[in-house]
């Protein structure tokens, strides 16, 4: 079942397809191989490599600092556009735990993510509430990429949840958070309505179950994006935030 992709792309991605299609990406010469062979992957999609220019997975991976044998915790693997991504970069030493909530099982996203882990040997899958996660323990990474902003609505209690991502990781393990800005202020009450969140209320909550923050960084900014329209009506890539904590030793 593909249409859980296709719908991603325009509920989710909030990116217009003539825009996107204009655009051509390539690695940086830098870039780590296993990152860069990930992206390069015929495995990938057309439709999944032509959002590539915005969301610059090559760029994003490196600084993070993915590696090849790392157990990652992907919440909101949806439409797998980094699953695939991560499945392939972390190698068959690796492990890939994806995650979904239950309501986006009306998008499919349960057999999606369930044919997902069947054909890569890698991956996992599970349907759950995040903060009722029986997340393993002593993973490298968590990752939770454009729906931070989706939890509280969605009935998450965000404060156990990072608490349970917290007690998962191993020290020094990272956990990266991508989302769509919101105007700088902003509490939980308009992520419903503009999906988007503050990064300044991101770090509250991370920090507070014991997270640092290791990097806040601009790469995927866009100043064009005055952050007060619902991204649904964006016809240009979103202003994101992008977000690097890290479990202390």
């Amino acid at each position: 079942m593909k249409t859980l992709s296709t719908l991603f792309t325009g509920l989710c991605l909030f990116l217009n397809t003539s825009f996107l299609l204009a655009q051509e990406y390539t690695p940086a010469a830098n870039t780590p191989i296993h990152i860069r062979n990930a992206v390069l992957s015929d495995q990938r999609s057309a439709e999944d490599t032509a959002r590539d220019s915005t969301r610059k997975p090559a760029e994003v991976l490196t600084l993070f600092g993915l590696n090849e044998g790392d157990h990652i915790i992907e919440l909101s693997a949806l439409g797998q556009y980094y699953s695939t991504i991560l499945s392939e970069a972390i190698g068959p030493q690796g492990q890939l735990d994806m995650y979904d909530l239950p309501p986006w099982q009306r998008f499919g996203a349960d057999e999606n993510g369930i044919a997902f882990a069947r054909s890569h040997a890698n991956a996992g899958y599970t349907m759950v509430f995040y903060h009722q996660a029986p997340y393993a323990q002593n993973a490298d990474a968590a990752f939770i990429i454009n729906s931070y902003h989706d939890l509280q609505p969605t009935g998450v209690d965000t404060a156990q949840m990072n608490a349970l991502l917290f007690e998962a990781l191993k020290p020094g393990g990272k956990y990266l958070v991508i989302d769509h800005r919101a105007p700088d202020g902003s509490d939980w009450a308009v992520s419903e309505e503009l999906h988007r969140i503050d990064p300044a209320l991101v770090i509250e909550e991370v920090t507070a179950a014991g997270f640092e923050l290791l990097d806040q960084s601009a790469l995927l900014s866009n100043p064009d994006d005055d952050r007060s329209t619902p991204v649904f009506g964006l016809e240009g890539p979103s202003d994101r935030l992008l977000l690097i904590f890290q479990k202390p030793y």
